[in-house]
């Protein structure tokens, strides 16, 4: 048999992924696929070309990853992981990453990629203090400030949970404060303990 036939057996002839039955076909997951199917998963056009074009990311379409990253199959967690940091500033993503359990090799796999995924995963999001913060965390306000267009003055001291940061700007992260989300600058913010 080859890697092709393998994981047609092995995925029932679904995408691995969304569970799709059209247009499936091999994608080797990087770094340093070896072709086998162990090292592979069966994917189909609209989850390769999601994966493959980052700058076409449908929040939507990923909700299917709360079912597949079950899977016992390595290369289908580490494709779920890497999704759902890619997703990271979406609060369902949030809650399946925290839940999402990798022994530590497929977690070294998963996490090989990181580093050359984009200028997205090279931004770093610094509090008032210059500690890292990341999508989920809870900050303190450390001055008051004007909502403009809420009508309302967010106080000093109030605690915004579960923040999300701002992909494309390193000095924003967006909470929500009376019910309303609003962006607010880093540098206004203190990572609470």
């Amino acid at each position: 048999m080859n890697t092709e036939q393998d994981l047609i057996e092995r995925s029932d002839s679904k995408c691995e992924l969304c569970g799709s039955v059209d247009d499936l076909s091999v994608y080797e997951v990087p770094p340093a696929s070896d072709g086998t199917a162990e090292r592979c998963i069966l994917l189909c056009k609209i989850c390769l070309e999601k994966i493959e074009n980052t700058d076409k990311i449908d929040v939507h379409h990923w909700r299917c990853l709360s079912d597949s990253m079950w899977t016992p199959i390595a290369a289908v967690q580490v494709m779920a992981w890497r999704m759902l940091n890619r997703l990271n500033t979406e609060s369902w993503a949030q809650d399946l990453l925290e839940t999402l359990y990798l022994d530590e090799e497929t977690q070294n796999w998963a996490q090989a990629m990181e580093d050359g995924e984009g200028e997205e995963q090279s931004l770093k999001h610094l509090d008032s203090n210059g500690a890292m913060l990341a999508a989920g965390d809870t900050v303190t306000l450390i001055k008051d400030l004007n909502v403009k267009g809420a009508g309302f003055t967010a106080k000093r001291g109030t605690a915004v949970r579960g923040i999300s940061l701002v992909p494309d700007s390193a000095n924003q992260i967006e909470g929500r404060i009376n019910g309303q989300q609003i962006v607010i600058l880093t540098e206004f913010v203190r990572k609470s303990t």
